[in-house]
């Protein structure tokens, strides 16, 4: 049986500028800040880019729970981590690849037990285009232009839990995690290892910490472009997460664009917590931030009234009780 916490969320975006594109060769002039988008039939929907927000992610944490991020070191074009899982939290959950020299080890990868979608907005939004100018100096003032845009940006998000605090040494693309130096330090603070399979394994301590600590930053979530002006909270106003045997995003299509506004699609959400009920391995947890899609909360009540395994409360209720299972996943 495979563990995998599965979740997806809505970020209100009422006046935002969150991710930006630059300038456009196109345009008539050079000083057009544009908002990241993409065009599906005529519509276009502004996006923030996953990697934008894993960068929110990661330095909340680092933030808001302590975490030791791994060294950035550059070289040329280039640039890496320390790729060392042990001792950085972060390279362990989100990932690394680093090439280092063949008498150090090699080359080394690891696929992220962190994988999350980009924000895109649920509703087509054709950004506004605001105007400004520079007038604090002598001389005529100069003039700029970007866009923002007022939508709700949807997202998903998965954490593999069985590769959480578990490193390889096997010569595979994204599962070479380990070099002879980083299996030394594995070695001196006594991870347990397995030599036929070539796998180290963290305590199951520092490994639930992690997963809680990503699961439970979330309502504290920060960043984003432009907040100077625009001043967007990037945390989630409604969120579900729950934990299933497989890695399907069984949530992802629970919000759509209904006569020009976002709405959560109760049935589909009903339909998804039945049709896998036998891969759910945790009860489902739901958390809305009042004064956001307030007419969810009397749906949302009664479907959990139907279903005792889904809990429905704030956002921070539905991520603290649903860390409160993690140990239970780890250990199991």
């Amino acid at each position: 049986m495979s563990k995998t916490v599965v979740g997806f969320m809505l970020v209100d975006a009422p006046h935002s500028a969150l991710n930006n594109a630059g300038s456009d060769a196109g345009d008539r002039t050079d000083n057009i800040v544009r908002v990241k988008s993409i065009r599906r039939g005529r519509k276009v929907y502004p996006y923030v880019s996953g990697q934008a927000l894993r960068y929110w992610w990661r330095d909340t944490l680092a933030q808001k729970c302590g975490w030791k991020l791994s060294p950035i070191e550059r070289e040329k074009k280039i640039a890496f981590t320390s790729a060392n899982p042990i001792e950085y939290d972060d390279d362990d959950v989100f990932g690394y690849m680093r090439a280092l020299k063949a008498k150090e080890g090699g080359t080394v990868t690891r696929i992220s037990p962190l994988k999350n979608s980009p924000l895109i907005s649920v509703i087509g939004q054709i950004p506004t285009q605001d105007f400004g100018v520079m007038a604090r100096h002598e001389g005529n003032p100069v003039p700029y232009e970007h866009e923002f845009y007022s939508t709700v940006l949807k997202g998903i998000f998965s954490i593999d839990l069985d590769s959480l605090g578990v490193f390889y040494a096997t010569e595979k693309t994204g599962y070479k995690n380990m070099h002879p130096k980083l299996e030394e330090i594995a070695e001196e603070q006594g991870l347990s290892h397995e030599e036929e399979t070539k796998k180290w394994v963290m305590p199951v301590d520092v490994r639930t910490k992690r997963a809680q600590d990503v699961i439970k930053v979330l309502p504290n979530l920060q960043g984003g472009a432009k907040l100077t002006s625009h001043l967007t909270d990037v945390s989630p106003k409604f969120i579900v997460v729950a934990a299933i045997d497989g890695g399907n995003h069984i949530f992802m299509n629970i919000a759509k664009e209904e006569d020009g506004e976002a709405v959560i699609d109760i049935e589909a959400l009903k339909e998804v917590v039945t049709e896998y009920k036998d891969s759910i391995l945790t009860d489902v947890y739901i958390g809305r931030r009042k004064g956001f899609m307030d007419e969810l909360e009397e749906p949302l009540e009664k479907l959990a009234g139907e279903n005792g395994k889904i809990h429905v409360g704030t956002i921070k209720e539905a991520v603290d009780q649903f860390s409160n299972k993690i140990p239970e996943l780890m250990k199991e």
